[in-house]
């Protein structure tokens, strides 16, 4: 076999069936289809006059349409969406004219029913029309379609997160120095701690960012939702306006799920003020929990869920509904129907990111003028669920040992250093890899503690942790990052000698997470 040559004519032989004979021979003699031999054919078959009325078909035919009775005298068109009609004329008459012709057709009423429409002349005053059902095909074309999408925007989403947590650390950090230098009745107290408050709000909305990108740290446990539904009940229902009620409804014996309780919170949140902003006037919301056991593959939203035993939680409202042309786009980031500064667009994609972060599955049922219901399955778990953890005394967050640390933003390590010897601390100072390991093997004996940045030029800081271990095996290391904890646990070979500190962090996190790690007593 050998390539072919531009402009090479290929020839194409195929057999022609006897069925292909039967239908021309049986059209040209004016008495149709003989549909009898292809009831049984896997495609659907018919012929249609020249004034675009079915005249036979086969059983496939029918069915594509979902016909309970014969479609024999009806018109072809109005079995097919409007947008698509044109189209279906052009074809009929381009097999009229002896040229055989194809398009692809939606049945009227159902979008997601396709079909690719193939037309030639049958003889006489027919055409026969044959049917191939391609709507799985475009379905699993719009999965990946919608997969790709969502796995771009949530790369991209995670690196604007990374970069602006750099920046937050260092406005979050250095606002808090200007604090603990005013008192409350200082004329730039109001200034400085504005700057403070919206910097940490600009911080929770790039974790949205981080939580639709699946880039967030969680911290998981064994949970009851029943409980944590319950205990966030009155918080939603302080969320809702006079008019709006909220109905929780629990399944009995529901199992347990592993999750980051905040996040799952978080998640029941923007679902419930979605809902509450889908309903102009009075309504109600219904929160409602189940055991779901699934046998086989199932497909929720655009993912595919495997058999297995998962919780169920659906939220839904009596609101005006989601339009079809909107179904596709609602997890997207920055999409929103409401008015210009009226909402981020991050509500349903935080949502998302949450429920894939977690491990777990979300879809929408939406009829416009009747409500919504978002349904998430998270995965069972055979744990107990884990007792809450009692509150902390306030302690002693100094200390006096020598930390080496590592970040190549300048203003992030100014701030890292200075905060640190603030608190006690001695700090050495290096802008790279290698400039610390120049450090390191100067000063190996003075040194207890590592702080690195994770994502640095040169050397990063995964890499220059496996050459320092070469010279102190027993160092204790914090990574730092704007990504999630997971993004470099992943590929380190023992993930159980490494401390995470998340970017943005202010003092009190920073100096809190030295401490718990010089003292042994940080919980992975």
């Amino acid at each position: 076999m050998r390539p072919l040559k531009r402009g090479e004519t290929v020839w194409w032989f195929a057999p022609v069936l006897p069925r292909d004979q039967a239908l021309r021979k049986g059209a040209a003699a004016g008495d149709g289809l003989p549909v009898q031999a292809l009831d049984e054919a896997p495609i659907g078959v018919a012929t249609v006059k020249t004034d675009g009325r079915i005249a036979t078909h086969n059983k496939a035919f029918a069915a594509f349409f979902k016909a309970s009775g014969s479609l024999a005298g009806q018109a072809l068109a109005d079995l097919i969406e409007p947008a698509d009609r044109r189209s279906l004329r052009e074809t009929l008459l381009g097999a009229t004219c002896g040229s055989a012709s194809q398009m692809e057709i939606r049945a009227l009423g159902r979008q997601d029913a396709m079909a690719e429409l193939y037309a030639s002349r049958a003889g006489g005053d027919f055409r026969a029309v044959y049917l191939i059902d391609i709507s799985e095909q475009k379905a699993l074309e719009t999965k990946f379609a919608q997969s790709q999408k969502m796995q771009a925007v949530g790369q991209l989403a995670g690196g604007v997160a990374h970069d602006f947590n750099n920046l937050l650390t260092v406005i979050i950090g250095n606002s808090e120095f200007l604090l603990m230098r005013h008192q409350a009745g200082d004329p730039s107290f109001r200034e400085i701690n504005d700057i403070h408050q919206n910097a940490v709000r600009a911080a929770n909305l790039v974790r949205q960012l981080l939580a639709f990108s699946r880039q967030q740290t969680l911290q998981p446990r064994v949970l009851d939702l029943s409980v944590t539904i319950t205990e966030l009940g009155e918080l939603l229902r302080r969320l809702l306006r006079e008019g709006i009620a909220l109905k929780i409804e629990h399944g009995a014996g529901l199992w347990a799920v592993h999750a980051d309780e905040a996040q799952i919170n978080n998640a029941i949140i923007n679902l419930v003020v979605n809902a509450r902003d889908a309903m102009a006037g009075d309504g109600c919301i219904t929160i409602r929990t189940c055991n779901e056991h699934v046998d086989q593959d199932a497909t929720v939203g655009s993912a595919h869920m495997p058999p297995g035993d998962y919780v169920r939680l659906d939220v839904s409202d009596t609101g005006s509904g989601i339009p079809s042309q909107y179904i596709g786009k609602i997890f997207d980031p920055f999409f929103t129907t409401k008015p210009v500064g009226e909402g981020t667009g991050l509500g349903l994609a935080t949502v998302y990111g949450i429920v894939k972060q977690t491990g777990g599955f979300i879809g929408v049922n939406s009829e416009v003028g009747k409500g919504t219901t978002f349904s998430i399955y998270l995965p069972r778990s055979h744990g107990e669920p884990d007792s809450r953890a009692e509150s902390v005394p306030a302690r002693d967050i100094t200390g006096h040992e020598t930390i080496l640390l590592v970040e190549d933003e300048d203003a992030v390590r100014s701030f890292a250093a200075r905060a640190l010897k603030q608190r006690g601390y001695q700090v050495l100072e290096a802008a790279g890899g290698e400039q610390a390991l120049d450090i390191m093997q100067a000063r190996k004996d003075d040194i207890q503690l590592l702080i690195t940045d994770v994502v640095m030029p040169a050397m990063d800081g995964p890499t220059l942790v496996r050459a320092v271990r070469q010279i102190r095996p027993d160092l204790q290391v914090i990574f730092m990052s704007g990504y999630a904890e997971e993004a470099f646990r992943r590929n380190d070979e023992k993930p159980e000698d490494l401390h995470f500190l998340p970017k943005p962090f202010g003092l009190k996190q920073l100096a809190a997470k030295v401490k718990d790690v010089l003292s042994g007593t940080t919980i992975h």
